[in-house]
């Protein structure tokens, strides 16, 4: 079974050993075909804390971490610049 993964941007990191990552879906309008982008929040574990709002990281799908937690970060594609 294939691994789902995503590459997002870290919007916040105020949590213990979690971020918050931002997920851009663009899709084509069914009906007038304008480019339309949807935006879903992940809660993803980041077991070292170093994540910082603005990196760009990709995440994969794991077991149920807490309530609202089912990702983890894989690895950090792009840090931002302080």
């Amino acid at each position: 079974m294939a691994v789902k993964e995503r590459v997002g941007l870290v919007v916040s990191d105020k949590m213990d050993k979690t971020v918050v990552v931002a997920v851009e879906n663009r899709t084509a309008h069914p009906k007038y075909g304008k480019i339309v982008i949807r935006t879903k929040r992940y809660k993803a574990h980041d077991e070292t804390n170093e994540c910082q709002v603005g990196d760009r990281v990709r995440i994969q799908e794991t077991r149920p971490l807490s309530r609202t937690k089912r990702w983890q970060v894989a690895e950090i594609l792009d840090r931002s610049n302080p």
